[in-house]
């Protein structure tokens, strides 16, 4: 039987603890996640990759079945060279459905050998977003609720 495989893809800047409950809920799930770091040329990035990659490592520290890897490019395209079947997508509000819809459609034009997962966000934290984490931090603030212990600056 062909092992479950599943990219969950993000910038992870930083990683929150709405991403760190999507991963552990869909665990039973799949054989493994890989944890996709996009790099993004256009983006500015407030920690660097290293940085980002060593806050999922240690906040997934001890399960084998997730792994940490940086891509740039096309989802998909980085899908099929790791050979995963699965894109994995947490969705926090209706705006959030809408705009993961639009992709997913797109991917599946692209490579309709994978699939999207959607996984709704826990109620008590879709409110938390990597964007407002980063707002806290540039101001000193104190963002221990909505970040894993790894991220603890």
């Amino acid at each position: 039987m062909e092992k479950k495989i599943a990219v969950f893809p993000g910038s992870f800047d930083p990683i929150t603890k709405g991403h760190e409950s999507i991963i552990h809920r869909c665990l039973p799930l799949f054989d493994e996640i890989i944890i996709g770091i996009g790099y993004n040329s256009n983006k500015h990035y407030f920690f660097s990759q290293d940085r980002r990659e060593h806050f999922i490592n240690k906040t997934f520290e001890g399960e084998s079945r997730i792994k940490v890897m940086r891509y740039s490019g096309l989802t998909v395209n980085f899908c099929k060279e790791i050979g995963a079947q699965f894109i994995i997508r947490g969705l926090r509000t209706s705006a959030d459905y809408e705009f993961e819809r639009a992709i997913a459609q797109m991917n599946r034009a692209l490579v309709p050998e994978i699939d999207t997962v959607f996984v709704v966000a826990d109620p008590s934290l879709s409110h938390i977003s990597s964007t407002i984490v980063r707002d806290i931090l540039l101001y000193q603030g104190d963002v221990s609720q909505f970040v894993p212990a790894a991220v603890q600056l």
